[in-house]
């Protein structure tokens, strides 16, 4: 945007941060009207307005709010949330503008690294449990591609793994990028005391925990103790104000666990700000169909997610039942990507494939690749977007793809997915796809607020302005 807009639109981003840690009913309200106004995108300006009728309206995410506003480290606050929505900002602006200009790639809306595949767990059934453990990204590796992330206009990183925490780096990315916001995937096993004050001075990063519900699901999977370690370290960054949230990934036998009342209101009482729930896929370390959750468990988690949103202080994200509010798959560049430890590109963290490598070609060449393009050509998979995964709601078109495109397995086993289990994921995609196209007919397209939205969102991506 040109300097005069800039400045203006600075000037109010910081009265709307002003406003929102003020965190009175009328500091709340005037604060997300600013925000909409100066809003770039639809989307963003969607979500502002959506915010301030849940502050008019007494919705029980006011709680969440209000903890946000007056409740949180304000370092971690201001940081993290301005460079968040700025970030967001920058994204569409500069989206837009390379559109314009024909550059033929999108730019997602971040990125995830996994700058190390080191962890103290051996957790059952971990995504990343079969990737190699020998080498870790270097700094000046992971350093040069966040600084062309930011001339991207690109302004949020995930940093997964392995375990982040183990990566010698790690508090020196986040103190040379401090206008940057970063969400850490991490087991909590590292969050003492003196690493929550060290995340409070940054304040540009929130950690996600990962968790597999009470106790006994927690430990069978992640090792005896590992619970009360992971309540520990929610204590410690509760203590000092610190932004967290939980990632858990959900199957057959945890789901009613992690989808009652008992789990997402300990989580809150824990000061978790959000969740993430990410369903089981037979990836990584011995993959098992078996272990997914049934059919018709999938769709119980989408109704959970559905009450939760509506009635929780916490804000809940479905990586799988949220397609219809992102218009189905966003990996391969779309929305985001994933670079792993020896500079491999894959289209998400589950897609364990790539062409491309990041210590061969600049990011803009990778997400101008052909093996990008042609996958964002088959986005969205499917016209029902409660079946947006190419792995396990369209893996025939995976199958394709691999094969047309000559993508390699990014580590030992990784074409498991496509060779030994393929009959199995085919079950059980016939299976799901059987109760979703039911659902998407009777409660999406039959919903005239949803069928519209679905209408716009649909042309607004086949037009590229990423609204």
């Amino acid at each position: 945007m040109n300097p005069i807009k800039g400045f203006l639109v600075k000037r109010l981003l910081q009265k709307a941060v002003s406003d929102f840690a003020n965190g009175s009913m009328k500091g709340l309200k005037r604060s997300f009207s600013i925000a909409s106004k100066v809003a770039l995108s639809g989307r963003q300006r969607e979500m502002m307005k959506d915010l301030r009728q849940k502050v008019q309206t007494g919705h029980p995410q006011l709680e969440l709010i209000k903890r946000l506003s007056k409740g949180v480290n304000p370092n971690c606050r201001d940081r993290f949330l301005v460079n968040f929505f700025i970030g967001g900002m920058k994204c569409s602006e500069v989206r837009g503008r390379l559109h314009n200009q024909n550059n033929g790639f999108h730019i997602p809306f971040l990125l995830v690294i996994s700058p190390s595949m080191r962890c103290n767990l051996r957790c059952k059934g971990c995504y990343a449990g079969d990737y190699s453990k020998k080498d870790g990204m270097s700094f000046d590796l992971m350093n040069r591609i966040i600084t062309e992330a930011k001339e991207l206009g690109i302004h949020f990183i995930t940093i997964s793994g392995g375990e982040p925490f183990l990566w010698p780096h790690l508090f020196d990315i986040l103190n040379n990028h401090l206008d940057m916001a970063f969400q850490i995937y991490t087991n909590g096993t590292f969050i003492d005391a003196r690493v929550a004050n060290k995340l409070a001075e940054v304040g540009n990063a929130v950690p996600a925990i990962s968790i597999e519900g009470a106790e006994e699901d927690t430990d069978r999977r992640r090792g005896k103790g590992v619970y009360q370690k992971i309540m520990n370290a929610m204590d410690n960054l509760n203590k000092k104000g610190v932004i967290f949230g939980f990632s858990a990934t959900v199957g057959k036998y945890n789901v009613d666990d992690l989808t009652s009342e008992d789990f997402i209101n300990k989580m809150i009482e824990k000061g978790a700000s959000f969740g993430w729930y990410f369903m089981y896929v037979p990836v990584g370390k011995k993959p098992s169909v078996e272990a997914m959750m049934t059919p018709e468990q999938r769709d119980g988690l989408r109704k959970w997610v559905e009450y939760a949103r509506n009635n929780k202080p916490i804000f809940i994200g479905d990586f799988w039942n949220d397609g219809p509010w992102v218009g189905g798959c966003i990996s391969a560049g779309r929305e985001y990507l994933h670079i792993i430890p020896n500079g491999d590109v894959e289209p998400c963290v589950f897609c364990h494939f790539a062409v491309d490598n990041i210590k061969e070609k600049s990011l803009c060449e990778i997400l101008a690749s052909s093996f990008f393009k042609f996958i964002q050509k088959k986005q969205p998979f499917n016209e029902n977007h409660l079946r947006p995964c190419i792995l396990v709601d369209n893996p025939q078109l995976l199958r394709d793809i691999v094969a047309e495109t000559g993508a390699h397995p990014t580590h030992e086993g990784a074409e498991k997915l496509i060779t030994t289990l393929a009959s199995k994921v085919d079950r059980y995609t016939e299976s799901y796809g059987k109760i979703a196209d039911r659902v998407w007919k009777e409660e999406y397209l039959s919903d005239p607020v949803w069928k519209n939205r679905l209408k716009r969102w649909t042309l607004q991506f086949k037009e590229g302005k990423y609204d």
